[in-house]
């Protein structure tokens, strides 16, 4: 597709459209438009208790859009089970502006001053739309989404959009709705401010278990 803009990005996303790429040396870009879309409603985010002991004893630093570039990067290199990625190189740096316009966010998790894990997505209005994530390290992609989620709730959002449904995602409470139920709870969540900063930067996890409110 040419000439595919920043302004064109966020059009699509308000459109319920998202962009692929077929591979990491493709430089087209596609636009996606499932009839069945992953959502996770943020109500029933559901976290193991293993899970939440790790979230409360803070096994890594978890940090807020001091890397996003690296986390974009770290999502888009091939790994074990997974040789291909649709991130291609117009979309990152699609990404990386929209980022600089204080509409992308990542979230990150460190150990001793090197990034493990991450995830990072797009954010307009209530709506808070998860792109991709990366694990070097045990549980660092579930730390990440753990503190996402409790970002967005105390932030007030009212959609979490996965895009897709996987085995992954199901355990925390991800489903998978049609595409007319999707762009009805995306034109509400666009009708509603929210602030992605409204949870301190560096939260602990007991600040971020509490504002899920909800472990089993």
């Amino acid at each position: 597709m040419n000439a595919f803009t920043v302004e064109t990005l966020v059009d699509c996303y308000e459109r319920g459209v998202f962009p692929m790429a077929d591979a990491r040396d493709d430089d087209r870009i596609f636009l996606i438009d499932p009839e069945r879309r992953g959502v996770l409603p943020l109500h029933l985010f559901h976290i193991s208790k293993r899970l939440a002991r790790t979230v409360r004893h803070q096994a890594f630093q978890v940090r807020v859009d001091t890397a996003f570039d690296a986390v974009v990067e770290a999502c888009a290199e091939p790994r074990p089970g997974r040789t291909e990625t649709w991130i291609n190189t117009p979309i990152q740096h699609l990404y990386g502006e929209l980022y600089r316009l204080g509409l992308a966010h990542s979230v990150e998790c460190w150990r001793d001053g090197q990034l493990v894990g991450g995830l990072y997505g797009v954010t307009l209005h209530g709506a808070f739309f998860g792109e991709s994530m990366f694990s070097i390290e045990r549980d660092a992609s579930k730390v990440a989404l753990t503190h996402l989620v409790a970002r967005l709730k105390t932030g007030g959002y009212k959609l979490l959009d996965t895009q897709f449904t996987t085995e992954h995602l199901a355990q925390f409470g991800v489903e998978e709705i049609s595409r007319s139920d999707y762009r009805r709870r995306l034109a509400q969540a666009l009708e509603h401010d929210a602030d992605f900063y409204r949870l301190p930067a560096y939260a602990d996890g007991e600040a971020v278990l509490q504002a899920i409110s909800h472990t089993s």
